[in-house]
C-alpha cells in the first residue's frame, strides 16, 4: 500500500527495512499484518473532572471525601484492533452528559476488553484499567475474561531517558504528529451537555487510539516481558509479534546456569531465544555458580 501523498517522512531502517509515514495523511509505507489468533486491543478513555468544596486555591493536596459534590465518570472510550482500520468509540450523550451517566457508555468497551487477550493503553495500568474497572463495579459489571496488559509509558520509563513520556510528545519524535490540541473548556461544556463538544471530544479520544498503536509499534521491539504471540500458533514465529520471518541474531542469551540461542525478527525487530538449552545437562553440572545476593 503507497500513498498518494509527496510529504513522506523517513523512519531509517528497521531490522533490514525501510519505513516510510506520510506526514500529510500518517499512512505507513510498510504493510503490517496481525498476528493470528491473538486479540491485541489498543484503547483509551476519557473522565469527567471531579466536583469539590475547597477553602482556598492553594494547600488542597488532600481533600476530604465528604467534600465531593460530584464524582468523576467514564466520559468516552475509544479502541481498535491491532492493526485494523477500523476505531471503535462511544461517549454520553447530552442527557447523560449532564446527568454523569457511564452506565451505557461503559458496556461497548467492557465487551471488547472481554475479548481481549491482550490490552495496550498508555498509563494503562495506573490510569484507564483501574478507572474502568472502579466504574464497571459501580455500575454492576462482571470483570471481564483475563487478559494482559501492555503500558506503553511503562515501556517508555523502563527503557529510555525521552524528555518526556507523554503520549503526545512520544507521537511527536518517533512518527512527527501529536495529539489533538485542546484546553480544559472542552471537558466543562461536554458536562454541560454541548453537542459539538462532546463531537469533539470523540474525534480527539479516536485520535489517541491511532497515536498510540503507531507509537506501540516504535516501543514493541523493546518491550523484553511482551505477550508470547506464538501461544496462539502452531508453527515457529517470532513471539513478539507472529512473524515467521526470524533468523539467528548470531548471539546467545545467557543465564548464570544456561545458555540459548538468540533470535531476531526481520518484521518488527524484536529478540528472542530459543527455548532449547545450548548445554547439555552434563555440562551444567560442571559450571561454577556466582553467590547469592
Amino acid at each position: 500500500m503507497s500513498c498518494k501523498h509527496r510529504n513522506v517522512h523517513k523512519r531509517g531502517v528497521r531490522a533490514g527495512k525501510q519505513r516510510t509515514r506520510c506526514v500529510d495523511c500518517g499512512t505507513w509505507e510498510s504493510v503490517y499484518t496481525s498476528p493470528d489468533g491473538m486479540k491485541i486491543l489498543l484503547f483509551d478513555i476519557e473522565t469527567t473532572p471531579m466536583e469539590v468544596f475547597v477553602w482556598g486555591l492553594f494547600g488542597n493536596k488532600y481533600i476530604q471525601h465528604g467534600n465531593v459534590i460530584k464524582d468523576w465518570n467514564v466520559l468516552s472510550w475509544s479502541a481498535k484492533w491491532l492493526f485494523d482500520s477500523e476505531v471503535m468509540s462511544d461517549i454520553q450523550t447530552p442527557r447523560e452528559a449532564t446527568n454523569r451517566d457511564d452506565r451505557r457508555v461503559l458496556g461497548g468497551i467492557w465487551d471488547l476488553i472481554d475479548q481481549a487477550n491482550v490490552v495496550i493503553a498508555h498509563n494503562g495500568d495506573k490510569f484507564d484499567l483501574k478507572k474502568l474497572n472502579t466504574r464497571f463495579h459501580m455500575n454492576g459489571y462482571l470483570p471481564p475474561s483475563p487478559y494482559q496488559s501492555i503500558d506503553t509509558l511503562k515501556v517508555a520509563k523502563r527503557n529510555f531517558a525521552f524528555s518526556s513520556n507523554r503520549l503526545d510528545y512520544l507521537g511527536q519524535i518517533m512518527t512527527n504528529k501529536g495529539k489533538i490540541s485542546t484546553n480544559f473548556k472542552l471537558w466543562t461544556d461536554c458536562l454541560e451537555g454541548d453537542k459539538q463538544a462532546l463531537h469533539d471530544m470523540l474525534e480527539y479520544n479516536e485520535e489517541d487510539v491511532r497515536l498510540l498503536e503507531e507509537v506501540y509499534v516504535e516501543l514493541r521491539p523493546w518491550i523484553k516481558s511482551h505477550p508470547n504471540v506464538g501461544v496462539y500458533m502452531d508453527d515457529e514465529r517470532c513471539p513478539t509479534c507472529g512473524s515467521e520471518d526470524v533468523r539467528p541474531n548470531g548471539g546467545y542469551y545467557t543465564t548464570t546456569a544456561n545458555r540459548y540461542e538468540s533470535y531476531r525478527c526481520d518484521d518488527c525487530g524484536s529478540l528472542s531465544r530459543k527455548l532449547d538449552s545450548e548445554l547439555s545437562t552434563q555440562d551444567r553440572r560442571k559450571l561454577m555458580r556466582p553467590l547469592p545476593r
